[in-house]
């Protein structure tokens, strides 16, 4: 079933989220966070006004999806009414991303073949392509899935920090890949599993964002700002 169509004549970039959009890699992300925060919670008395209950989906979602690891740390604590220093948010950040290599070199990376064909289909229609991640291993987990010389345009953690860009939800990384691409924000095409993602993408002013609900949330993508919802890119034609 077609969802959505993205023309040529309409069209001319379409910038893809890594994580959880183009490489099978958000569940790693969350269980690495996961692992993070139950250890760092079930460690600590709960002071005043804290909620020092199990990490869950909802907060991996609603606090960490799509951000840079130290925001995401920031927000999550910030939720739970935590106070750390900006130290110990480091701390659990890199923390948090040693899990997550350590995931990665165990199970592998692999890419959505849906997406890959969709890449191709934009390409062979002459629409540039561009990925963005936040992460600063984006360059190790295209590679490690295969597609890293897929794409025209890369923007990840590293040219984040070195611009410095903020993250999601500010529209900031979508906008420099638009840029790259030589594209107008208002001429791509954001694709999307995050909340923060898609916030991003509408307040980019982008023609059209795609979200991508791979974890039966649809309702939550729509509402953050996703003009069409799709539970795989399979349902998204050129």
């Amino acid at each position: 079933m077609v969802a959505v169509v993205i023309s040529p004549d309409r069209f001319d970039g379409v910038i893809f989220d890594m994580d959880g959009v183009v490489t099978d890699t958000a569940s790693v992300h969350a269980a690495a966070w996961r692992r993070m925060f139950d250890e760092f919670l079930g460690g600590r008395t709960a002071g005043p006004n804290e909620d020092v209950r199990r990490f869950t989906p909802d907060d991996y979602r609603e606090y960490v999806d799509g951000k840079p690891r130290y925001d995401g740390v920031s927000a999550f604590m910030a939720a739970r009414g935590i106070r750390v220093d900006p130290d110990t948010v480091r701390e659990l950040g890199d923390r948090k991303d040693g899990y997550f290599h350590e995931l990665m070199a165990s199970d592998g990376v692999r890419a959505y073949g849906s997406t890959v064909a969709l890449i191709r289909a934009l390409s062979d229609c002459g629409i540039r392509t561009g990925v963005i991640s936040a992460s600063k291993n984006s360059v190790a987990v295209l590679a490690a899935a295969g597609v890293e010389n897929m794409f025209d345009v890369q923007v990840d953690g590293v040219v984040m920090e070195g611009l410095g860009l903020p993250g999601k939800p500010d529209p900031a990384i979508f906008l420099e890949a638009a840029r790259r691409l030589d594209v107008r924000p208002d001429r791509a095409v954001v694709v999307e599993d995050a909340l923060a993602g898609v916030t991003a993408g509408r307040r980019g002013g982008f023609g059209l964002v795609i979200g991508v609900d791979r974890t039966g949330h649809p309702d939550e993508l729509s509402s953050h700002g996703a003009d069409v919802v799709v539970q795989d890119l399979a349902e998204v034609e050129v």
